[in-house]
């Protein structure tokens, strides 16, 4: 071997290259770079010997093949991670010698070598040899799909009996000492028999694996294929490790169903879904769909009930302890309980609470769920548009989920919790399905036994379910859906039950939720009676609550301050502490007036007092309205005008000013719209009382329909209407005759404090409301 004539060396893992062989290889090993660095000036060559052991990533001369290929580099290419990618060809083989490592040199490793020359003699064997090797070479290709048709073609065209064996050395999964001798062997005649050969133990290989695959699909039964992919998956999973998981898994479904009292219908479902899901591989998206389904299906509490309290007694403390006043409905869940200790199976309420906002409906909902025992789950459904969120998805729709009734029953874990369906006046409807109408057959006594969800696709039991649903008016609620419930009203608060409520409620949690006590801050109830005058203007008592929680916090802060120790709030500091009154009672706002009347409103959020003008002007008898005023609204005043005209005379109103003057009718607040038929007294009382000249009288209100003949129609909402005028300061009320029963509601000391007044006729209410 000629010491002078060396190399550098490229050093490679895991494969070895053959002459005529051009391949790609990626190079990021300082030493290789530096081989590749030190030939790129030249003519490019270098020679690629393999390492014995790929796990080393530091080769040293000792860790080489003896034999390797000499090559020339094609082309290069830098990679983002600043290796290369080299596209090398094979040219001769190689006997390398005297390896010198890179301390010695330019930083890589190179070697004498010699080129190895053929010992080959020219006859017909080399050829026999050579399409014994193409034949074998294509039916190994063809039990294995390793390589494709036109790599054989490739090597059928080759005339060359050394370029075919070193084509199919190339291809052929041996090992690389196996690879190396076939490198390094210079007898191609033996070097071709010893391909041969291990070309042969090669396709017999792969003829025994097929004979094992085709004998083992001949043993399974008629789902063969279904059985025979779940087998290999089995022993897959296994050999990843969680083979024991997927079949604990499926186990423990088939013991959830079987511990269920399942209807026939549902464990049949449930035992077809297992079986899929036993045949599919655990990563398939088809899996996960599964495996909602029967969570969804098996997470239901199939006859499962939830002992009950009949105790009436203990329901009556718990429901006075959480809530003052609110007497009907504690009176009817009271009535629930009497009549479940006689007959245990019958039918549960569907109680609808209809309110203004802030009186307690949504936390009575919890109380009572307290009182008798159930667990409790509240269901809001404010701006809910979708019939899908009460019913549930379709299966058939990617991510399909059950509704939220099946969801709030299985968060139960019961068949008979108490739900409160929170807002159910403000559902909405699109194209998406009315979910009003989908909510008709869970709240139907006669239907709801076999409640349908498009999900779980099985009917499902809510009879024994405890509704409560909550609304601020039922006039958005469908009328189909209306009549399926027990509508029971909340009025507005009085003075003296909002001060009950703060007093036994609202202050001490307030004070506990501040982290202070009765012994740092106590506080009048003249000083509470204030706040909810002045500081507040609302139904319930959320407004009140804020502003004790506001009072808390700045005695907090005093404190925290060092300022003071303990304070006792009274009407005298109460503004100190909560800054000037934001509700300032305009003593003017009930003086009589000429054209001012006061008319009492019904809204969602209680009463109000709602103030009508009218002013007349130069014109030629048109009537304008504004003030945001509905079409009902305008038509009473209408009404009103055309009755004033038609009794001019006796009201004492001179016939022609209907040619000469104008009247403009407008009601306050014209950013909030009004509609309805109650404030037609109203109307035509400001309308008489501004073109005659005559005041109102002081401190007075009234409310009621008109007809064109004179007469007073009923109105709803008189508690509302009534506790509105008596927050607003009103002495006197007029009110349709017909309406005075309805005061039976109203609160022993607002019934004391006023004066209400049953009118049947326009002339009485004329007669009543103005001044002579």
């Amino acid at each position: 071997m000629d010491l002078t004539k060396r190399l550098p060396i490229l050093v490679v893992r895991g494969m070895i290259i053959f002459p005529g062989m051009v391949i790609n290889l990626d190079v990021g090993r300082q030493k290789s770079l530096k081989a590749i660095e030190a030939v790129m000036g030249g003519d490019r060559k270098l020679l690629l010997v393999a390492q014995k052991n790929g796990e080393v990533n530091e080769a040293t001369p000792n860790d080489l093949f003896r034999h390797g290929t000499m090559a020339v580099i094609k082309q290069v290419m830098k990679l983002p991670n600043g290796a290369l990618r080299l596209v090398v060809e094979g040219l001769e083989r190689v006997e390398i010698g005297d390896v010198r490592d890179a301390d010695a040199n330019q930083g890589y490793i190179d070697c004498a070598y010699d080129i190895l020359n053929f010992m080959r003699v020219a006859g017909p064997d080399e050829e026999v040899l050579r399409t014994m090797l193409i034949e074998s070479f294509e039916q190994w290709a063809q039990l294995t799909k390793k390589v494709q048709d036109d790599v054989v073609n490739a090597f059928k065209q080759q005339k060359n009996p050394v370029a075919v064996g070193d084509m199919i050395s190339g291809y052929l999964p041996i090992s690389l000492e196996e690879k190396e001798n076939l490198l390094g062997e210079v007898d191609v005649k033996r070097r071709l028999i010893h391909l041969l050969h291990l070309l042969t133990k090669e396709v017999e290989f792969a003829k025994i694996r097929k004979n094992i695959e085709d004998e083992t699909k001949t043993q399974i039964d008629k789902n063969q294929k279904d059985y025979y992919l779940r087998e290999k998956i089995k022993v897959i999973h296994k050999e990843l490790g969680d083979g024991e998981d997927v079949l604990d898994e499926i186990a423990k479904y088939r013991k959830k169903a079987a511990e269920l009292p399942l209807p026939k219908d549902v464990a049949d479902k449930v035992a077809s879904e297992l079986n899929r899901l036993e045949k599919l591989p655990t990563a398939t998206p088809e899996g996960g769909v599964i495996r909602d389904y029967l969570d969804a299906l098996l997470g239901l509490p199939w006859g499962k009930v939830e002992e009950e309290n009949y105790d009436i007694k203990f329901a009556e403390t718990v429901l006075n302890r959480d809530h003052y006043g609110l007497e009907t409905v504690k009176e009817r869940i009271l009535e629930f309980l009497a009549v479940r200790t006689l007959k245990k199976d019958g039918h549960s309420p569907i109680i609808c609470l209809v309110g203004p906002p802030g009186v307690g409906k949504t936390s009575l909902a919890s109380s009572v769920a307290e009182a008798i025992g159930r667990k409790y789950y509240r269901l809001s459904l404010g701006g809910v548009h979708d019939e899908a969120e009460i019913r549930g998805h379709r299966r058939t729709y990617v991510g399909a989920i059950s509704g939220r009734i099946i969801h709030a029953v299985q968060s139960c874990g019961c068949l008979n919790p108490l739900i409160c369906m929170d807002e159910i006046d403000k559902l909405g409807k699109d194209s998406h399905g009315d979910p009003g109408s989908a909510l008709l057959e869970a709240l139907d006594p006669a239907q709801n036994s076999t409640f349908s969800d498009h999900y779980i696709e099985f009917p499902f039991d809510l009879s024994k379910v405890f509704w409560i649903v909550t609304a601020n008016s039922t006039e958005t609620i469908p009328l189909a859906l209306r009549d399926r419930m027990e509508i029971i009203e909340l009025s507005s608060y009085t003075e003296e039950e909002k001060l009950q409520i703060a007093v036994q409620h609202l202050f001490p949690r307030q004070l506990q939720e501040n982290g202070l006590n009765e012994s740092i801050l106590k506080i009048d109830e003249d000083a509470i009676r204030r706040i909810i005058r002045d500081y507040t203007m609302e139904s319930g008592v959320r407004n009140l609550e804020r502003k004790l929680a506001e009072l808390c916090r700045k005695v907090a802060l005093k404190i925290a301050n060092g300022e003071i120790t303990k304070i006792k709030i009274s009407v005298r500091n109460l503004t100190k502490v909560l800054g000037p009154a934001i509700f300032v009672r305009d003593k003017n706002e009930i003086e009589g007036e000429v054209g001012t009347v006061n008319g009492l409103a019904w809204t969602s959020v209680g009463g109000e007092l709602l103030k009508v003008e009218v002013v007349t002007f130069g014109g030629k008898g048109n009537l304008a309205l504004t003030g945001q005023l509905g079409d009902v609204m305008k038509e009473s005043a209408q009404a009103g005008f055309t009755y004033i005209r038609s009794r001019a005379k006796s009201l004492g109103i001179r016939q022609n000013v209907f040619e000469t003057e104008d009247i403009h009718i407008h009601c306050p607040a014209g950013a909030i719209p009004k509609d309805g038929p109650s404030a037609g007294v109203t109307m035509i009382t400001a309308m008489v009382s501004a073109l005659t000249g005559r005041k109102t009288k002081k401190a007075l209100a009234m409310t009621g329909e008109i007809t064109l003949s004179g007469k007073v129609l009923a109105v709803g909402g008189i508690k509302e209407k009534m506790l509105a005028a008596h927050r607003a300061g009103i002495k006197t009320v007029l009110l349709p005759e017909n309406n005075l029963q309805d005061l039976e509601k109203l609160p022993q000391n607002v019934k004391d404090e006023m004066k209400f007044v049953g009118v049947k006729r326009v002339d009485e209410v004329l007669k009543l409301a103005l001044e002579k």
